[in-house]
């Protein structure tokens, strides 16, 4: 899920020596390369010259493996209790759940009959939960990026795309896990006729052509407190999605975005028992990666997002979570005070002089951004309507 947090708090980024990076080799400029991709339309739809594509949206400058080379020792020496602590979470192929579970079945007779069921429940929600159950969709659907997302992490990484590490495996795992989420959510909305599918289409494509930004530095430190993060915020954000249909009286498709939630939950349980365990083995090095991390903001998934017209696509997505009450500004102060409770970040102790201003930085953080937040509440005023491509072009208040 996807939210943009508004605010006029200052996150600069600030390096420490525990994540020092040689000059010569910490940044790179990031402008991505051009890439040639043939279309297989009919000329008439995109003419006979080939196109090209670039994103669209410029991203920061990278800063890479920041990690300190002998830290990659810890994540190896990990490897036996990721087997233990992380793959026992992962469940049976046999005893997953899978997309047609929820779905009318095509090979059944009764077929036509439960397709039209099924639109005739999504008549009853409106245009505005349809822009956010879409844009919910196209993050999970930009899994292949996530995916390459962790695998540039040092220390864990898959190292050739069969590795036999428990870090390789619980990866693979967790986005076969995860590929579900997009599948099943797609396949709904193509059958429910609300939407403008080859938009839909379009926007993933871009997305994954544009990739993410995390500022992760190839740094698991980083790395698995983002993921840690960015797991709240999607069972948040899945959980209200399954409230609204509920509230709108199609329960099949509250089932559906419960139950995806019900996967973020168990996948947030992994990736926080990562980072309790950093704290327990390095406890000043991971509040510094804390620090830094929100100091810098966590940038949603889908932060390139567009659909090739709207360059502003994800702001407007964002707006409209937000006023839907499906993921807020309050929720990403929440995730963060839940996070320093998890981790006992105010008890940790044994800390450098950085440390401890990195522990009292966090911690007051989330009353910091609430306060910011409440501010601008009492100041917005009533969003402009705008257009998605989404549903028709039709208009939708942010």
């Amino acid at each position: 899920m996807a939210l943009k947090l508004t605010s006029s708090l200052s996150f600069q980024s600030q390096k420490y020596p525990c994540f020092g990076v040689p000059p010569s080799t910490s940044k790179t400029n990031l402008r991505s390369s051009k890439i040639v991709m043939a279309s297989t339309l009919p000329s008439n739809v995109v003419g006979d010259v080939k196109k090209t594509f670039s994103p669209k949206h410029d991203v920061h400058v990278q800063v890479t493996h920041s990690m300190p080379p002998q830290k990659v020792e810890i994540f190896k020496n990990l490897d036996g209790w990721a087997d233990t602590n992380l793959l026992t979470l992962l469940k049976p192929v046999e005893k997953s759940w899978q997309p047609q579970d929820f779905l009318p079945d095509s090979a059944s007779e009764g077929f036509n009959e439960q397709l039209l069921e099924l639109r005739k429940r999504s008549k009853e929600l409106p245009d505005e939960y349809f822009v956010v159950l879409v844009g919910d969709m196209i993050t999970e659907e930009a899994l292949p990026t996530y995916q390459t997302m962790l695998n540039t992490l040092d220390g864990v990484r898959d190292e050739t795309g069969a590795s036999p590490t428990s870090w390789a495996i619980w990866t693979r795992a967790w986005t076969a896990e995860e590929n579900r989420h997009g599948d099943l959510l797609n396949k709904y909305l193509y059958l429910s006729g609300r939407v403008d599918m080859r938009q839909i289409e379009k926007t993933i494509q871009y997305l994954i052509g544009s990739g993410m930004d995390p500022r992760t530095e190839n740094n698991p430190y980083l790395g698995f407190i983002y993921t840690s993060f960015q797991e709240r915020a999607t069972f948040i954000s899945h959980g209200n999605t399954a409230r609204l249909a509920k509230e709108h009286g199609d329960l099949k498709l509250a089932q559906i975005c419960g139950t995806i939630a019900a996967d973020e939950k168990r996948h947030e349980t992994a990736y926080t028992k990562i980072v309790e365990k950093l704290y327990e083995i390095d406890p000043d090095g991971t509040i510094l990666a804390f620090e830094d991390m929100m100091k810098k903001k966590i940038s949603m998934p889908a932060h390139l997002m567009t659909d090739g017209e709207d360059d502003n696509l994800f702001d407007n997505f964002s707006a409209v979570a937000q006023r839907l009450g499906v993921y807020t500004a309050k929720d990403y102060a929440d995730i963060l005070e839940f996070l320093v409770g998890r981790w006992n970040v105010e008890k940790l102790t044994g800390l450098s002089g950085e440390g401890r201003r990195a522990q009292d930085y966090v911690c007051r953080l989330p009353a910091r951004i609430r306060k910011l937040e409440e501010r601008a509440q009492a100041r917005a005023k009533e969003g402009p309507k705008k257009p998605f491509s989404w549903i028709f072009g039709r208009e939708v208040r942010l």
